[in-house]
């Protein structure tokens, strides 16, 4: 797997041996950030599930200011960071291994707000729904943010959860990409 374009283009990321994570694959990942590039620059990020930390280091390449990477894994955090370093991107972001829920709670304690906000959780087991759910529940995007999730496309994800809608929905093989925004905006 490699950072696709930006600062950081080429460089080549770990990821964790086996079955344990399923990184985004090169051709989701490039679609999806020619979906959202206008965004990216200048964004604070948020990436739950973040695995590997393919898609928060490819916005932070892209120019996104900031970015926060959750994952429950400590060995997968431990491969974050060690690719934030080869990058050169590692003073541009944070890294905390702790459930996805939890994140989500302590980022709204301490008042963070995100532009984007990435997961890409194990398909099947409905983490998208409950993030959703949590994130209405607690305020940690900016009023023009976006919801980006990855899924099974058989996964049942909703179309809106209170007041988040989906805006596009975009099907790769057995990937699908939701975007959510708050209220009926577009892209």
């Amino acid at each position: 797997m490699r950072v696709i374009s930006g600062s950081a283009k080429g460089h080549r990321l770990k990821t964790l041996k086996g079955m344990a994570t399923r990184p985004t694959s090169g051709m989701v990942k490039e679609a999806l950030f020619n979906i959202i590039s206008s965004r990216v620059a200048g964004s604070h990020v948020l990436d739950l599930f973040a695995g590997s930390g393919g898609l928060g280091i490819e916005a932070l390449s892209r120019g996104a200011v900031r970015a926060v990477f959750i994952d429950l894994s400590p060995v997968c955090c431990r491969i974050i960071r060690e690719n934030l370093a080869h990058t050169r991107l590692a003073g541009k972001a944070e890294v905390y291994a702790m459930d996805y829920s939890d994140a989500i709670l302590k980022m709204c304690r301490e008042r963070r707000k995100f532009d984007i906000i990435m997961m890409d959780p194990p398909y099947r087991k409905n983490f998208v729904q409950e993030a959703l759910k949590l994130l209405t529940n607690n305020d940690i995007m900016m009023d023009d943010g976006m919801i980006i999730a990855e899924h099974g496309a058989s996964d049942d994800v909703p179309d809106a959860c209170d007041r988040f809608r989906a805006v596009d929905r975009r099907t790769y093989g057995d990937t699908m990409i939701t975007i959510y925004k708050d209220g009926n905006d577009g892209l």
